[in-house]
This record gives C-alpha cells, sequence and structure tokens, in this order.
C-alpha cells in the first residue's frame, strides 16, 4: 500500500530562505532616505514636474486672459464714467445757453413784428395822404393832419433805427486790425516803404550805434597821442 503524501518532502527551505533574504534588501533599499535616485524614479519625477508646469502654464494663460478682459472693463467703465461727467456739462450748459438765446431771439422776435407792425401802418397812412383832394377851406386842416401823420411816422422810424441798427445800415463795430484782408505784419509793411523810405528808417535805428563807434574811435586816438 502507498505511503501518504507528505507536502514537506517538495519544499525547497533553502530557496524559500533565499527569496525572503532578497525580498528583505529590496525593502530595506527602499526605506533608506540617504539612497541615490535611481533613473527611473529621476525620470518619473522629471515628467511630474514638466506636467505640473504645463498645468501652471496654462493657468497663467488663463489667468492672463482673465486680467485682459478686466483691465478693458475697467477702461470702458472709465470711459463711460469720464464721458458721461463731461456730456452732463455740455449739455446742461449747451441747454441753458441755447433757452437764454431763444428767450432773447423770441423778444427780439416779438420787438421786430411790432415794429413791423407800427411801420405798415405808418407807412400806409403816410401813403394815403392825399394833396389833390384838398380845398381851399379844408387846407390847413388837412395839411396840419398830414404834418401830424408825417412827424408820428418819423417818430416810429426813429424809434425802430434805435432798437435796430440794421435800418441804419451800420453794424457792431470791430477792431480795424481784425478785419480781414488786412495784413499789418512787419514784413507785410516793409514790402510797402520805397528805398529810400527803407534807407532813412535804416539811419533812424542804427544812427545810435554809429555814434557810439565813432566816439570809441575818438577816445583810442586821443589816447595813443
Amino acid at each position: 500500500m502507498a505511503s501518504q503524501f507528505d507536502a514537506s518532502e517538495f519544499v525547497d527551505d533553502d530557496f524559500r530562505s533565499a527569496q525572503a533574504a532578497q525580498k528583505g534588501a529590496g525593502t530595506a533599499v527602499a526605506t533608506d532616505p540617504n539612497r541615490a535616485p535611481s533613473r527611473d524614479e529621476v525620470d518619473s519625477k522629471v515628467g511630474q514636474m514638466q506636467e505640473k508646469l504645463a498645468e501652471l502654464k496654462r493657468v497663467q494663460q488663463e489667468l492672463e486672459r482673465e486680467r485682459a478682459v478686466l483691465e478693458e472693463t475697467r477702461r470702458r467703465q472709465v470711459e463711460l464714467t469720464t464721458g458721461r461727467e463731461e456730456m452732463l456739462h455740455n449739455l446742461t450748459r449747451g441747454i441753458g445757453l441755447l433757452d437764454e438765446a431763444e428767450f432773447g431771439a423770441r423778444r427780439d422776435a416779438e420787438q421786430m413784428s411790432k415794429s413791423l407792425a407800427e411801420l405798415r401802418d405808418a407807412l400806409a397812412k403816410v401813403q394815403g395822404i392825399n394833396e389833390e383832394a384838398w380845398t381851399k377851406d379844408n387846407l390847413n386842416v388837412e395839411l396840419t393832419r398830414a404834418l401830424t401823420v408825417v412827424e408820428n411816422a418819423r417818430l416810429e422810424w426813429n424809434a425802430a433805427r434805435l432798437k435796430f441798427p440794421l435800418l441804419s445800415g451800420t453794424t457792431t463795430p470791430t477792431d480795424p486790425n481784425a478785419q480781414a484782408g488786412v495784413d499789418n505784419s512787419l514784413p507785410h509793411l516793409l514790402q510797402q516803404q520805397s528805398w529810400a523810405q527803407l534807407c532813412k528808417l535804416g539811419l533812424a535805428l542804427t544812427w545810435p550805434v554809429v555814434l557810439t563807434a565813432i566816439g570809441i574811435v575818438l577816445v583810442l586816438l586821443l589816447r595813443t597821442r
């Protein structure tokens, strides 16, 4: 009869001991903080650093884009604030000036309309004077009435002339030197002078220098003697 199977007969104790020793040595090497890193470990760390740098660069680019957007928004907000304040000031001032000018123009227009009506009425009355219809009996009366009409028309005309200088053919006085086409510059004035006038002008400007030079020469001559 065959004997029972014994597993211990097929176990190599020496092989087990070698494996245990190799594992122990590998564990000791892995946990040693002073050992030099292997090439695989260095390559792995380099790859990790590159990945981190790439991620940081991507984050930096994203932040720069966000910063550019924010700066553009801030610039537009400043532009809006400045432009709004500027336009509020200009529009308020412009409305005030135009209101005042409109009021003045309306007042002048009303006065002009009133004066125009009065002048037309005076004209109609002057044109209504008909000397041919006068007789010997009413000559003095009609003459007095006609002179009164003419005098009233003259008063209306003078009043209108005072209100509107346009009726007198005058304009607002201006500086003669500021009128268009007038050139009072020195080169232009010199070009208008004759040769003799220019010589006189040059002599008038340089005679003090000439007299001073002559005096210096005389003093030097006297000292040399």
